[in-house]
Parts: structure tokens; C-alpha cells; sequence
């Protein structure tokens, strides 16, 4: 899938020649074909199958300890995800698994997590720390998600979520832990090369509009990009805070007023979708996609991988919620995995499209149409992932 060209920016018959790690040529097969004769090079057929750019995971939680089905059996049962939070579980109860894990259980538990989404053609993804609350744990969590990129044949964007819940420790000095956060955790993180964004919780079983400010300043001020949970359960202005502030993203918006997302639109703020989240949690309130496409505000889509919430291992069930429960269609939720992801991320001018002079990070996968990428359930048609110029799946 090429920019600029017709549906889906497809291109039938075509043929692309990788040099390194950039693409360096897209045309007709038949013409790869002669070129590759005349200068001996490598061809491998793709006999029908489709390519389109890897695919990108622009907002996780994937680096935990412990999970949650006890939470998943109480909700089941009754109780509220603001409920349980009030009541001590939510967070919490992974900051405390999250705490006593070692960097080893960290790191085993999350790749388990990571191959899932390579198997369906990931090749970069984001991960957020916020399951520490405590600096030494949050650098834990980091540099967890750093090894697993450099490990791994994928590339990993990690996010410091240092407003992601009040540990309890500080739960009589709220304006504390913010100071800390804001400061001195965020300056040793980014110093040490663990951070290559930040966010925040901004809700009311969270932290407020001027606690998530406080963070959003202290990021610019060091020349880091910024993205926000910003109305999953309530419109606390959080759309038009991440506006103000440049941020890359706004995530989750089952709650968007008019005016948030046309500020997002004039700042160039994307819009993630996370779908698997909300169906976890049964919430009846969809984000107004509709209001979204008239405001200009590009979508993408996510997982939100993380215990509570959204247990989801699956890029392609989340392509196929986007589409059936928040009616995005099959070419917007494609380009949510990969052009706007990448958007998301501040990576478009490297990834999310299969233009010359990017990365060579492709999927490959056998299907009719790329509609079939938010058809099946359960179903994994990928073949074969190109990252950095190198296949990691054979074809």
C-alpha cells in the first residue's frame, strides 16, 4: 500500500526493491523483474499475496506484572471499573504484582505479549510505563521495553506514563507526587535515554487538567513529545489540553466535545482509538468518529494492551472492533495501523507507508483484499514481516 495511489493506495502487480534497510524503488512487477535479471539481484515472488507497511501499535501498556481476571470477574458480576479503582484494585493492583516482579519476570511476560503482535505483522510498537509509581520500578519498566527492542526485530517507542494513578503512599500529598514526576523522575529517565514521550491519566479517578499540564510542561520544556489518556469516562477538556500542548495523540475519546476536536484538528492531534478497552469494560458511549471525520482529526487505532482493561494481544481484533463497534471503515481502520500510527508517534516520515527512501518494515499476508485484515476473527493471515530490510517470516 503506496501513498498517493487508488484504494487503500494500492498498487496491483507491483513489485519494490529494497536497498539495506530503505526501500529504494516501487514499480511494476514485470519491470522488477527485468531489473532484477539484469543486475543478478534476489527476487522473491509474491505469487497474489498483499504487502502493506508493517503494522504499527501506537499506544500499549505491555510491560506488567501479575493480571487481572479476578477485576475481569467482578466487573462480570456488577461492579464498575471506577468502583473497583475507589476500592483499592484497578491500577494499584498491578503496581503491586508490578513492584515485586523482577526485570527477568518483566521481560519474559511482556515478550510472550510482544511475538503475539509481531506474528500479526507489528513491526513498531509503543510502550508506556505507568505500573511503578515509584521511580526505580518506572526505570525497571523502561528499560524492560528498551532491551525488548533491542532483542527483538521490532522497534519499540517508549512512553514515561508518569501520571497514570496516586500511589498511595502519596495519597496525602497529591501536589507531591506530581512535583516528583514532573521533576526529578522525568529529568533521570530522559537523561538516562528511557523516554521518548511522556503521558498521562487525565480523568477523575486520576489526575486532574492542571496535574496533567504540570507533566506536559515539564516535557516540553526538555523537548519531549507528549500524548494523553484523555476522555475515556469523562470530558474533563483533556482533548483540547493536548491541543494546547502539541501532543502527539489523544487516546481512548468515548468523551469528546465539539470544540475538543477541533482544537485537536488545528494542532494536528491524532486520534487513538482503542475499541478493545471499550468492549472489555461493556461502556455503551462510543467516540463520535462522525464528529471526528468533519473536525479533520486523523485516526488511528490501537490495543491497549494491559491487564485491566484491555487484555488484547490481537492488532487484527482490534481492527475488526474499530470497524464493527465504532463504525470506522476497513480503509480508515488500516490507515489507523499504519499511516496515522505512525502520525501518532512522530515516525510518519520513516514508517507507515511504503514510499522510497523509508524503512523497509512490510507485512505480508495472503488475502483477496485488504478488507480481510478487519474481517476475520481469530484468524492470522500474515506470512512474512520485512523489518529493516531483513525478512523475519518466510513466504
Amino acid at each position: 500500500m503506496a501513498a498517493g495511489a487508488g484504494s487503500y493506495g494500492s498498487i496491483e502487480n507491483a513489485a519494490l526493491a529494497v536497498r539495506g534497510e530503505r526501500i529504494a524503488w516501487i514499480g511494476t512487477a514485470a519491470e522488477g523483474r527485468r531489473r532484477a535479471a539484469t543486475q543478478a539481484l534476489t527476487i522473491h515472488e509474491g505469487r497474489g499475496l498483499w504487502i502493506t507497511p508493517g503494522l504499527i501499535d501506537c499506544h500499549t501498556h505491555l510491560v506488567y506484572g501479575g493480571n487481572r481476571v479476578a477485576e475481569f470477574e467482578q466487573r462480570l458480576c456488577g461492579k464498575s471499573y471506577e468502583d473497583i479503582a475507589r476500592a483499592g484494585g484497578g491500577i494499584w493492583g498491578t503496581v503491586q504484582a508490578t513492584r515485586a516482579a523482577t526485570h527477568e519476570e518483566l521481560y519474559d511476560s511482556a515478550l510472550l505479549r510482544l511475538l503475539r503482535l509481531m506474528a500479526e505483522g507489528v513491526t513498531t510498537i509503543e510502550i508506556k510505563s505507568g505500573y511503578g509509581l515509584e521511580l526505580e520500578v518506572e526505570r525497571r519498566l523502561l528499560e524492560v521495553a528498551r532491551d525488548l527492542g533491542e532483542n527483538q526485530q521490532v522497534c519499540i517507542k517508549k512512553t514515561f506514563l508518569g501520571l497514570h494513578s496516586l500511589p498511595p503512599e502519596f495519597s496525602a500529598d497529591r501536589a507531591a507526587f506530581v512535583n516528583e514526576v514532573t521533576g526529578p523522575w522525568l529529568e533521570s529517565l530522559a537523561a538516562a535515554g528511557l523516554v521518548d514521550a511522556v503521558d498521562a491519566f487525565c480523568e477523575g479517578i486520576a489526575f486532574s487538567a492542571g496535574e496533567t499540564e504540570s507533566l506536559l510542561r515539564a516535557a516540553k520544556t526538555i523537548g519531549l513529545p507528549a500524548h494523553l489518556h484523555a476522555g475515556q469516562l469523562s470530558d474533563m477538556g483533556a482533548a483540547q489540553l493536548a491541543a494546547k500542548w502539541g501532543a502527539l495523540s489523544a487516546d481512548h475519546l468515548e468523551y469528546l466535545s465539539v470544540d475538543g476536536a477541533h482544537t485537536m484538528a488545528a494542532a494536528g492531534t491524532v486520534a487513538v482509538m482503542l475499541p478493545t478497552a471499550y468492549f472489555t469494560l461493556r461502556q455503551t458511549h462510543p467516540p463520535d468518529v462522525a464528529l471526528l471525520r468533519r473536525a479533520g482529526v486523523p485516526l488511528a487505532v490501537a490495543t491497549d494492551c494491559n491487564p485491566g482493561t484491555s487484555p488484547c494481544t490481537s492488532i487484527l481484533i482490534a481492527l475488526n472492533m474499530a470497524c464493527t463497534l465504532y463504525g470506522l471503515t476497513p480503509e480508515e481502520a488500516l490507515a489507523g495501523v499504519t499511516r496515522q500510527a505512525a502520525r501518532a508517534l512522530g515516525v510518519l516520515d520513516d514508517v507507515g507507508t511504503i514510499e522510497v527512501g523509508k524503512r523497509a518494515d512490510l507485512a505480508i499476508w495472503r488475502i483477496e483484499r485488504p478488507a480481510e485484515l478487519c474481517y476475520w476473527l481469530g484468524a492470522n493471515p500474515c506470512v512474512g514481516v520485512m523489518y529493516r530490510g531483513k525478512v523475519r517470516g518466510g513466504l
